[in-house]
């Protein structure tokens, strides 16, 4: 009988329900602050009333339509920023005097708040999906363009000696050597970007929508509905924990050769 394989699924339930217990725990804490401090409810809702406002807004689909719309723009701003940043970093771990020209530009780029740009890009290009999408993979680009290059300049010289010595093709290389070898890296930065996305995203919302959680949250905030205010909070760190969990399976997926 393999021990070490009970053990392990026994500490993994452990863990699971001590995740459990604590969001219970941040529950019971929320509804007793409500119940007895006399905060009026529009500014801090009780867990019940929260939970009645997501039904309501279950039931007539306005959620539903909402967060579909705020995921397509993250999606879509996670996986254009992803694949410009990779090509980019690429590009920067084997090019010194590239990383030279184009450095002071990244640089600036990420000293600029999102924020204080995310206006001028829905002026000019509109308030449609198109300018959530760009905000999105700016918030994107930086964190997966510097794990690529760091996980390319890592990939052992000794390597590259090996694949030479086979008289292996730059496509070879790429592939079997440098692909495998900064993945790990490369992964741990996707990561970041997943959670960073749902922020681009929103905050190109608030900015100029008419549709998704961002324009849920301005409208519960201009009629006091601090129900829906959570509900669109709570949808948010949703998004953000499943774009999390998929990148973390792409690593269980694609790094098992490290467990071996």
């Amino acid at each position: 009988m393999n021990f070490n394989f009970i053990r392990t699924l026994a500490k993994n339930h452990n863990r699971n329900w001590l995740g459990v217990i604590s969001l219970l725990l941040g529950l019971l804490v929320w509804h007793l602050i409500t119940r007895y401090s006399g905060i009026p409810n529009f500014i801090l809702p009780a867990p019940l009333s929260v939970w009645t406002r997501f039904l309501k807004a279950l039931s007539d689909g306005s959620l539903i339509y909402h967060t579909g719309i705020t995921l397509s723009e993250i999606v879509l701003g996670l996986l254009v920023g992803t694949m410009f940043a990779t090509v980019v970093g690429y590009g920067l771990a084997k090019s010194r005097s590239l990383e030279k020209v184009l450095s002071p530009y990244l640089v600036a780029s990420q000293a600029i708040p999102v924020v204080a740009i995310a206006p001028l890009l829905v002026i000019w290009l509109g308030d449609g999906i198109l300018s959530k999408v760009v905000i999105c993979a700016l918030i994107v680009f930086f964190p997966v363009l510097v794990n690529t290059i760091v996980g390319v300049r890592a990939v052992p010289i000794a390597l590259y000696d090996l694949m030479n010595s086979l008289h292996a093709s730059r496509s070879q290389i790429l592939w079997k050597v440098e692909v495998p070898a900064s993945l790990p890296v490369f992964l741990g930065g996707l990561r970041i970007g997943a959670t960073l996305s749902v922020i681009g995203a929103i905050v190109g919302e608030l900015v100029g929508a008419e549709e998704g959680l961002g324009f849920l949250l301005q409208l519960g905030d201009f009629q006091y509905d601090t129900p829906m205010v959570f509900v669109a909070v709570f949808m948010l760190i949703a998004l953000a924990l499943v774009l999390y969990g998929i990148v973390t399976l792409l690593e269980k997926r694609f790094l098992r050769w490290q467990e071996k």
